[in-house]
């Protein structure tokens, strides 16, 4: 079974995207930020990390950089998933490393269309 890490600092959107997530069949675990996120990718990495971009301690972005930098940080197929909607987000994000990008609010059709588009199922 293929894994997926949800990096979101709200509870609630990580219960909604595990639910559709496992729904694909993925085995998923959560992060509630990047620093968490980056230490859990140290132990075991995920085949897909759905990612947040504004969180504490440290943000989407700057986890996203860190990952890339990782011994197999290139592997994981991240998805953005967040509220910043503006081209100059969206192009940082796909210049560090993302391979898609998701604006909230999401349902199971958005997250299933963009993972099939990157070849997670």
């Amino acid at each position: 079974m293929k894994t997926c890490l949800i990096v979101d600092d709200s509870r609630v959107v990580r219960k909604v995207a595990r639910k559709i997530i496992e729904e694909l069949q993925f085995q998923c675990s959560e992060a509630e930020d990047g620093q968490v996120a980056l230490d859990a990718c140290k132990q075991a990495m995920p085949e897909a990390i759905l990612l947040d971009w504004n969180m504490p301690v440290m943000n989407g972005i700057d986890f996203l950089r860190a990952l890339r930098s990782l011994p197999n940080g290139g592997e994981p197929k991240v998805v953005f998933c967040t509220t910043e909607n503006e081209f100059s987000f969206i192009q940082e994000a796909l210049s560090a490393g993302a391979n898609e990008y998701i604006m909230k609010p999401f349902d199971k059709d958005i997250v299933e269309g963009k993972f099939s588009q990157i070849g997670l199922i």
